[in-house]
């Protein structure tokens, strides 16, 4: 059995390995799909951004790390997996050998995964729904964050999984208008297909100004970022209304690249809100958590409230994954929207 590493050299690797026995309180799941997070895991593929310095949960702060942190090898690529439950261990009695399953982890032939941490699909699941379960608690964490209400025009910036689950979102949410922006083009087909309004590539078009012009100078309520890009958090300001919400769900990563907040930011006025689904306590705690966050992304995703066939865009083999994961994520980032692993 083989599974997906992100190798010495920061490049994919398939490197075999072997189960153990299941331990008590555990199933051991055989994966039939699996799905990585790109944008998370490319950040860790060159530099590790938190190699010198770690996230201390309880003070909030990150602290610098006694040693440095050293690329082995070892590190799984890959966010989530689907497949079919095959051994039980001892005292799991609240699943069965043959149920379709989803959970965390990287992609591999097999998980050994607690009972309590594995999702049960519905018949009327598909695998792409699964495993879009992570990106759209981000996409609603960003919502949330950004206070969208009913009526509202919104603007999602960036278009992978989380930007693409964000602009559905926003719709079943009650905005009256949701527009879309990034400079790959099948990832604007795909919103458009999935409802939003109007796309806009921001390379070549000014977007702020167009979206100011459609609404009678008033620009965008909201405006959702999750592509981390300097260059597009500058336009989502530019498009926000006078008093508008930006609610930045994509990671800026050291942020050590200028950004203007000199001119329609701080002249508009722009409530900004840093959107990260997980940090706890939630924004609205004690009402809401993640944990809230991810029954409610689950109980969407099963209710099939979402369209998400063309979000998990390309899909690839697993005998050759390690080459697609660098092809289409590193490489030819603009043939993929989230790749997908068929096993």
């Amino acid at each position: 059995m083989k599974q997906l590493l992100l190798g010495r050299e920061g490049r994919p690797v398939l490197e075999e390995y072997t189960d153990a026995p299941v331990p008590e309180g555990y199933v051991r799941v055989s994966c039939d799909f699996g799905a990585p997070k790109h944008g998370t895991e490319w950040h860790g593929t060159g530099k590790d951004p938190f190699a010198a310095s770690y996230y201390d949960e309880e003070t909030h702060i990150f602290r610098k790390r006694e040693k440095e942190l050293v690329n082995e090898g070892k590190s799984g690529l890959g966010n989530m997996f689907v497949g079919k439950i095959t051994e039980l261990g001892a005292g799991v009695d609240s699943l069965q050998i043959g149920q379709r399953v989803a959970g965390y982890g990287n992609i591999k032939n097999t998980h050994t995964v607690k009972a309590s941490e594995v999702l049960v699909m519905p018949e009327s699941m598909s695998w792409k729904e699964a495993v879009c379960y992570d990106p759209l608690q981000f996409a609603i964490g960003g919502l949330r964050d950004g206070h969208v209400r009913v009526g509202d025009r919104v603007l999602v910036s960036g278009l992978g999984a989380i930007g693409l689950m964000a602009a559905q979102a926003a719709k079943l949410a009650g905005a009256s208008f949701v527009a879309v922006s990034d400079p790959i083009e099948r990832r604007r087909k795909a919103a458009l297909e999935n409802g939003a309004d109007i796309a806009f590539d921001p390379v070549k078009e000014d977007l702020g100004l167009i979206l100011r012009d459609m609404t009678g100078g008033m620009g965008m309520d909201v405006v959702i970022e999750t592509s981390g890009s300097y260059q597009a958090v500058e336009q989502g300001i530019r498009a926000a209304a006078y008093g508008g919400n930006f609610a930045m769900v994509g990671w800026l990563g050291e942020c050590r690249v200028p950004i203007n907040l000199g001119r329609e930011g701080h002249f508009n006025q722009c409530h900004f809100y840093f959107s990260r689904a997980c940090s706890e306590p939630n924004n609205d705690h004690p009402r809401w958590s993640f944990d809230r966050i991810c029954e409610t992304a689950w109980k969407m995703l099963c209710d099939g409230r979402f369209q998400c066939e063309n979000i998990v865009d390309p899909v690839v083999e697993f005998e050759t994954c390690d080459q697609s994961y660098y092809y289409y994520i590193a490489e030819h980032p603009s043939e993929s929207v989230k790749m997908g692993v068929k096993f």
